[in-house]
């Protein structure tokens, strides 16, 4: 009897303990709020702000502040001293879509990106689809293909030049064997050539490292599935693997071409220096060589204004283009 008048008592208590009081007193504990997340309190606004005060600076000293120095710039016409600005409007701009040297450059870095896109998705692709066949030696297979990443731009760049030099390097001197004529230094396309293949070989490992990744998430069901329906490796990977790896290919597709405007610069000056005759110089290469060797600083502000409008341009129209096709469902 006691116990029941015990359980009525309870239970009138519950009944009387409303659910706004049971939120309230679950917040004051720490629990998480209605929105799913945590009650953070910064007493100290301060203590915030000095946390976040590191990567503020980075962002001011290099982003914002060079950001506004670069479009300043593009308006105004400087003496190679620096000391006086005349502003000349679009000059800078018009000056840049009349010149054949510009509109070159522009068109080359166009084929140089694209071939270079092409080329380290391939290659990639074909090593990541390797890597499940290889049995023995798999870590040294890997090593080797990882390798280039772990070396500069410009190291990348010196060791492609000696191998190709007409006079000494290796490589070249089998091409001038079997009756191939091999002069980077003054053929325009050879030199083009060289330096898509030093780029090529220098983020193919990037690409590897996703691929493979993006290869190891495939889920094994269904491959084993298709493997029992008669397909062959070939298949399987064209069917159901490289349909599911497409967010990782369009991921890539988007970074290779960011790779090819703005990470080759290294590769180019090490190899041809923008040469022969301007064949091989890219639109970023222009931009170090009118600001830094002819001084031509407005000129030089007024291409990488260009070369960023550029990048955004094409970086939509890959969105547009691509992201349809992508399938983020498994």
């Amino acid at each position: 009897m006691q116990q029941s008048r015990t359980m009525g008592k309870m239970e009138g208590a519950f009944r009387r303990l409303r659910i706004p009081d049971l939120l309230s007193t679950g917040r004051s504990i720490g629990q998480p709020s209605e929105a799913g997340l945590k009650s953070a309190h910064f007493n100290r606004p301060w203590l915030a702000f000095g946390l976040v005060a590191p990567q503020l600076l980075i962002l001011l000293f290099f982003f914002f502040i060079p950001s506004y120095k670069a479009l300043s710039l593009a308006f105004v016409q400087v003496d190679p001293f620096g000391g006086t600005e005349i502003f000349v409007g679009l000059t800078n701009f018009y000056n840049l879509f009349a010149s054949p040297e510009y509109r070159g450059s522009a068109l080359f870095t166009l084929w140089f990106t694209v071939a270079q896109n092409a080329a380290t998705l391939l290659l990639a692709g074909l090593f990541a689809f390797a890597t499940d066949f290889v049995i023995r030696g798999r870590g040294i297979y890997k090593s080797i293909i990882l390798l280039p990443y772990a070396i500069a731009p410009v190291i990348s760049g010196v060791i492609w030049a000696f191998l190709f030099n007409p006079a000494v390097g290796p490589v070249a001197q089998l091409l001038h064997g079997f009756g191939f004529e091999w002069d980077p230094n003054r053929r325009p396309f050879d030199a083009q050539l060289l330096v898509t293949i030093a780029s090529v070989w220098k983020n193919v490992c990037y690409d590897y490292i996703f691929l493979v990744a993006a290869l190891l998430a495939v889920p094994a069901s269904l491959l084993e599935a298709a493997k029992l329906d008669g397909a062959r490796p070939v298949r399987r990977f064209l069917t159901i693997s490289l349909p599911l790896i497409s967010p990782t290919i369009f991921f890539l597709v988007v970074m290779n071409f960011v790779y090819g405007l703005f990470e080759t610069f290294g590769i180019i000056d090490a190899v041809t220096r923008g040469g022969p005759a301007g064949a091989t110089n890219s639109l970023v290469y222009k931009v170090y060589q009118d600001g830094f060797v002819q001084l031509d600083l407005g000129s030089s502000a007024a291409q990488s204004v260009l070369l960023m409008l550029i990048a955004i341009l094409f970086t939509i129209v890959q969105f547009r283009a691509l992201e349809r096709k992508v399938n983020y469902q498994v």
